[in-house]
């Protein structure tokens, strides 16, 4: 299989690096342009990363790539490639003008930020949940006159701990949700080193995550109607989320309640059975199993079960009848993996294997 050429976006940052520890032997692609702020470009890769947050060492088929402007060699990274992964950290109103630039140079964009997320015709993709959304890219090159060009989003990745979970039981009539959710610092971008300030300590706040958990499911669970996506009307959801001192792994508490109450046995049996298109295309980054339920009184936690599937899987534990709501789980999964780099990668190779992105023509 012919691979294709794909440029990261934001490669020395912490999800950057991840990026290129997920794609360093990926089947599919094949990275051949690494671009980062003015300030790196020019220096090689290895030179331009000021601190590697992995134990796994760089890469070395990158270490000695040059580093491109992320702007102003733009048009030279869209020729080099088939399509972008971007993570990068500017102002939203920048991003969201870079990342159409590359768009309309007929380059489609991978994006692991949030700029496009409520652009009606940008797709905001869990891979198993709401595959069919991808069917609002060709009105956005109508919109953008591209043939190739497009931009797809992953969504934020607190919901991945949640909102998987809650999706095999809309059958049941969700009517409200409560959730709180404690986010890992990589989340931040940030390690021990880094963040002093969560050693023996909570922060109760993280700027926009709030707004992001109540309203992105709701366009994650919404329809294309029109050349849009329009978002679900319910259900409600409240939301609180703090910083912990965890490295990887964001868990969420989540309370539920639904207009037909179902049985544990219900609820874990839609857990265990469902799965979604990554797992009919067999993609190479999908976990086998989606959602993995524990019995454990105790589990999951994040030490222990973060990286199950490759860090791709979500899971659930401690379901139980709840005093206000019907039920109450934890969710959990890997906020680095399944919630940014390793979701991007799925997102691309579902849209390589519905012919979203295809090689150029030469």
């Amino acid at each position: 299989m012919v691979k294709l050429d794909v440029g990261v976006i934001g490669a020395t940052g912490m999800v950057g690096q991840r990026f290129l520890l997920l794609l360093k032997d990926h089947p599919l692609f094949n990275v051949v342009c690494l671009a980062a702020s003015p300030s790196s470009a020019g220096k090689s890769y290895k030179e331009a990363v000021k601190k590697w947050n992995f134990s796994e060492p760089v890469p070395e088929k990158f270490a000695d790539i040059p580093v491109l402007d992320t702007d102003a060699d733009r048009q030279k990274i869209a020729s080099m490639c088939d399509f972008v992964f971007c993570a990068v950290n500017m102002p939203k109103d920048k991003l969201k003008e870079l990342e159409y630039a590359y768009a309309k140079s007929e380059c489609p964009v991978v994006s692991n930020n949030s700029a496009h997320r409520f652009t009606p015709d940008v797709p905001m993709i869990i891979p198993e949940v709401n595959a069919e959304h991808l069917e609002v890219i060709n009105f956005q090159r109508k919109r953008l006159e591209t043939k190739r060009g497009f931009i797809a989003v992953k969504s934020n990745c607190s919901l991945q701990s949640y909102v998987p979970l809650l999706h095999p039981l809309r059958k049941f009539g969700i009517k409200e949700v409560a959730v709180c959710t404690y986010q890992a610092i990589s989340g931040a971008g940030r390690t021990f080193e880094t963040m002093p300030e969560i050693s023996d300590n909570i922060i109760p706040y993280i700027g926009g995550e709030e707004e992001k958990s109540q309203q992105e499911p709701l366009k994650i669970w919404g329809a294309v109607h029109g050349g849009e996506i329009i978002p679900a009307t319910s259900p409600t959801i409240s939301a609180q989320c703090l910083r912990v001192p965890v490295s990887d792994g964001h868990t969420a508490a989540c309370f539920v309640s639904f207009e037909n109450k179902p049985t544990k046995g219900q609820i874990i049996k839609a857990w265990k059975e469902y799965s979604g298109e990554p797992q009919k295309l067999k993609l190479h980054s999908a976990p086998g199993q989606f959602i993995h339920y524990f019995d454990e009184d105790d589990r999951p936690q994040p030490r222990l079960d973060r990286n199950l599937e490759h860090g791709m899987a979500v899971s659930a534990g401690r379901l139980r009848e709840d005093s206000v709501f019907d039920w109450k789980f934890i969710g959990l999964s890997h906020n680095t993996l399944r919630g940014a780099a390793g979701g991007a990668v799925l997102l691309a190779e579902l849209l390589v294997a519905k012919n979203y992105i295809t090689k150029k023509e030469v």
